[in-house]
């Protein structure tokens, strides 16, 4: 677990900072997020698709994980979902916005026709139903209140098994080197040995500035809040998320410019959300209770209950949309406005919580009734007979 290489930290406060560290600081972790993510690109090359976007997903956030971990280890209990809710908000009320409306601008340019949906494969069942089994179970953390150890092993464990069944599935036809960004693309067309030299320089290099700058990062945050006069909770939950996953935002849109790749892109998007709701919050208790020398448990106060709920809502209705395996214009753009409100109104998060769960439950409905079909759940079905059951 990344989270690891803080254990040597002193346990207590962040250790303050002034706001002009951020002026180096967050280039620092944007460039450990970009040497990560040509690092992963590089390495997906020779995996397949389905592992591999788990896998480059998971090290695209590493980032994230890091700046968590500093806040798990220091116990700043109040700031813990902050920047992991804000996170997850982004990947889905701006990422998959960003990669329908990306993709339908290069359709129009191709075939000067408008792309009404990305439309995606059988085996992307997988990450649908993947994104499904840890909601249901953060539903259960948000009711309780409180985040344990036995909840991290429970995560831990649905992540494993997500993964486990990624890796029985066929390989796919891995991406045309053409397809690839100018230095993933020359560290996977370089000899063997320099090929695997780049990609461990990049993951270690990656790693060490993730070491000396979360850090520092997260005390500039902090400190930035207080000359703004805005709340720690408010500083960490969007502007570190904005600075740390620029590169994986930058990733997939560069997918879906190709309108064949852009159920590509959103898997990678999917993928990531599926890793943090999995594991980057497993990370926390387990790191919390380090730091505290015992079995800790994480309680969740109001605020953090109702950003967890939001952040929740929207997941729900984001999965609603792609159990019929696409996305639709008209949904890409409902969640961009709502985010968008939740967003520039932070007054607005229990309406908007209120709406995010009442679309789901109407979808919910309309699947019960038999008005919508759950293709997602039968493809997944029919995935896990012809490649899984047949296998034992």
């Amino acid at each position: 677990m990344p989270a690891f290489i803080f254990l040597f930290f002193a346990a207590g406060p962040i250790p303050p900072a002034r706001p002009l560290s951020l002026l180096w600081t967050a280039p620092a972790i944007l460039l450990s997020s970009m040497m990560i993510a040509w690092g992963a690109e590089s390495a997906q090359y020779f995996m397949a698709q389905g592992f591999a976007l788990a896998i480059l997903a998971w090290m695209q956030t590493l980032p994230e994980f890091a700046v968590e971990a500093v806040i798990a280890w220091r116990q700043q209990t109040p700031l813990l979902l902050a920047n992991l809710t804000g996170a997850l908000r982004l990947l889905t009320g701006l990422g998959w916005p960003v990669i329908y409306f990306t993709a339908a601008m290069a359709h129009r340019r191709r075939s000067r026709t408008a792309l009404k949906a990305i439309k995606l494969d059988e085996h992307h069942s997988v990450e649908v139903i993947g994104l499904l089994i840890p909601l249901i179970y953060i539903a259960i953390v948000c009711a309780k209140a409180t985040l344990a150890i036995f909840d991290a092993v429970v995560l831990t464990a649905i992540y494993g098994a997500y993964l486990l069944i990624l890796t029985k599935l066929p390989p796919e036809n891995p991406e045309s080197i053409e397809d690839l960004e100018t230095i993933p693309r020359t560290i996977v067309t370089a000899p063997r040995a320099i090929r695997i030299g780049a990609i461990i320089i990049l993951f270690l290099g990656g790693a060490a500035a993730i070491r000396f700058s979360a850090e520092p990062f997260v005390g500039s945050l902090l400190a930035v809040a207080g000359v703004l006069g805005v709340s720690n909770f408010v500083a960490v939950q969007w502007l570190a998320p904005i600075v740390s996953e620029f590169p994986e935002m930058a990733s997939t849109v560069y997918f879906a410019r190709s309108v064949d790749r852009a159920p590509m892109a959103l898997m990678n998007m999917i993928s990531s959300n599926i890793n943090q709701w999995t594991l980057l919050f497993a990370m926390l208790p387990a790191v919390f209770s380090i730091s505290a020398g015992h079995a800790a448990t994480i309680p969740l106060d109001p605020e953090q209950q109702l950003q967890l709920l939001m952040t929740l809502g929207q997941a729900l209705v984001g999965l609603m949309f792609l159990l019929n395996m696409e996305l639709a214009w008209w949904e890409a753009l409902a969640l961009l406005v709502l985010f968008a409100i939740s967003f520039v109104s932070p007054l607005a998060a229990k309406p908007v919580t209120a709406a995010y769960f009442l679309w789901a439950g109407y979808e919910m409905y309309r699947l019960a009734s038999g008005q919508r079909e759950p293709v997602a759940l039968i493809r997944f079905a029919e995935t896990w007979k012809k490649h899984l059951s047949a296998k034992r």
